[in-house]
């Protein structure tokens, strides 16, 4: 199945605040039932284990409503590992509303902690190792190789330990059901963005192969697969156990 590139509507700047929570409700939903809040557990549980470390501060990039990274914490402090979560969106509308949301706060300049940032997430707004680290769920398959390549650094520069990589995996089972799916999306936005997603997203090969090629020095990689055509990818930035 060859990969095809084609704009989301969630990523539109004009689309009715509606049907943008519309969307981000079925995202939350497909996220907790479908492997996009486990798969983020289970790296940050890695990290964990291979680092020795039990507290880290995360930055979630392309955040949306930040669900799967305030699952995560919920659950990771029931097994004894606390986060503080920093969200990061280029659109405001995308973020929640309860808590402070702040425009990019400069390079150098500490990010507000568990604030919400608006920001680029090719041009991160902060200094080096700046977060503990850096995550994101559903975004790498909208970016082309070559921007992929650029966050894959900007991550790997702003975070102490590790960049986190959550997505989908493009295979024609993963597109037939998103096919299927549509009784139960709740939002066509989602159902159609689903569909253009599945088609866009990179396989395990090729996210090695493009995260190998972004770096100056071999790092550690590890790729794992999850419930439903999930992929994980830890891009360590130190020696693993």
């Amino acid at each position: 199945m060859q990969r095809v590139d084609a704009p989301e509507i969630l990523d539109s700047e004009n689309l009715p605040a509606a049907e943008v929570r519309a969307a981000l409700q079925t995202l939350n939903r497909i996220n907790r039932w479908f492997g996009g809040a486990s798969t983020t557990q289970h790296m940050v549980q890695r990290v964990a284990s291979a680092t020795g470390a039990k507290h880290f501060s995360l930055l979630e990039v392309a955040a949306g409503s930040g669900m799967v990274p305030q699952t995560v914490r919920e659950k990771l402090t029931r097994r004894g590992i606390t986060l503080d979560v920093t969200l990061l969106d280029r659109l405001l509308s995308h973020l929640p509303e309860k808590q402070e949301s702040h425009a990019s706060p400069g390079i150098g300049n500490p990010a507000p902690a568990g604030g919400n940032i608006v920001a680029d997430a090719l041009a991160l707004p902060f200094g080096d190792a700046a977060f503990d680290l850096v995550s994101c769920n559903l975004f790498a398959h909208h970016l082309n190789p070559q921007q992929l390549a650029q966050f894959v650094r900007e991550g790997l520069r702003v975070s102490r330990r590790a960049l986190l990589i959550n997505d989908l995996v493009r295979h024609p089972l993963h597109l037939a059901l998103v096919y299927a799916s549509y009784p139960i999306m709740g939002s066509k936005v989602a159902w159609l963005d689903g569909l253009t997603s599945v088609r866009r997203a990179y396989v395990p090969d090729e996210m090695r192969s493009m995260i190998s090629s972004a770096l100056s020095v071999k790092l550690p990689v590890e790729i794992s697969r999850h419930y439903l055509f999930r992929m994980g990818v830890i891009v360590f930035k130190g020696k693993t156990q």
